[in-house]
């Protein structure tokens, strides 16, 4: 017995599939900060932009996607900067849940598709920091959907990459445990996937270079994204490359490259 709940409060499940699905997105967004004071607002824009009510919006729409209710929402913005979210999530019977397709493929934006999900849990945290000498501020952000039910949380993928401006993407999704079908036997996993990038739609996929590390008996799939096009002006905050020498430019963008590639092969670069 659940001490503290009510009949009405208690979820029911039924035909509970018992595989759980993770999903990782990881982001981070770059910027060139040239003194204590641009770093200062830099941090301060971030905030703003992606403090508690925004991020639990963001999610809000995730769980819309899967089909999910929220029970719960427990959200707190962090000083001197940073925030998290985390939602508790579950739908009703799955009586109540319409068929839908499971196949291979992006998810929808924000419109509403309604798959059976029993019960789940969804959390955002927030990262802003600096380089203390070398002029570069990042922030990420790492969003986490885990799922117990028939649908993986990649359906939320596409949504999640259009919610963040990105500049690098670090993806994980894993299946754990096991279900079992009519006749007893267990199954391990209950779709077809052969990559993370099933599920990004192909002008995404045109805007980075992805590179795949998949250990499939053992349902781990691993993608990391790195915008291909660099535009010096997207990385400058608050003034536009014409103010730059040519040789502040190159230095800029020498720093700039070195930041997203270390980040993007996960080891610092002499």
């Amino acid at each position: 017995m659940i001490v503290g709940l009510t009949k009405q409060q208690r979820i029911q499940l039924h035909n509970f599939n018992n595989l759980t699905k993770s999903l990782s997105f990881n982001m981070y967004d770059i910027c060139y900060t040239r003194t204590k004071q641009e770093r200062e607002a830099y941090l301060e824009y971030i905030d703003e932009q992606y403090n508690a009510d925004r991020l639990s919006g963001i999610l809000t729409n995730v769980s819309d996607i899967i089909g999910a209710h929220v029970l719960n929402i427990a959200k707190q913005d962090y000083i001197p900067q940073g925030a998290s979210v985390t939602m508790l999530i579950s739908e009703g019977p799955v009586e109540t849940a319409p068929n839908a397709s499971f196949e291979e493929s992006p998810g929808p934006l924000p419109e509403h598709v309604l798959i059976h999900l029993d019960k789940s849990h969804i959390t955002v945290h927030t990262y802003p920091e600096y380089h203390p000498d070398e002029g570069i501020s990042t922030f990420r952000a790492d969003i986490d959907v885990s799922t117990c039910g028939e649908i993986s949380p990649l359906k939320a993928l596409n949504f999640m990459i259009h919610s963040f401006d990105t500049d690098i993407m670090t993806i994980d999704y894993l299946v754990r445990g096991f279900t079992r079908d009519i006749e007893g036997n267990k199954l391990f996993i209950d779709h077809d996937i052969s990559s993370i990038q099933n599920f990004i739609p192909a002008e995404v996929q045109d805007l980075y270079q992805m590179i795949d590390v998949n250990i499939y008996q053992e349902n781990i799939f691993h993608t990391k994204c790195k915008r291909k096009e660099f535009d010096l002006d997207n990385y400058l905050f608050g003034y536009t490359s014409d103010s730059l020498s040519p040789e502040e430019q190159q230095h800029i963008t020498d720093r700039l490259t070195r930041e997203m590639n270390e980040i993007y092969y996960g080891k610092n670069m002499g």
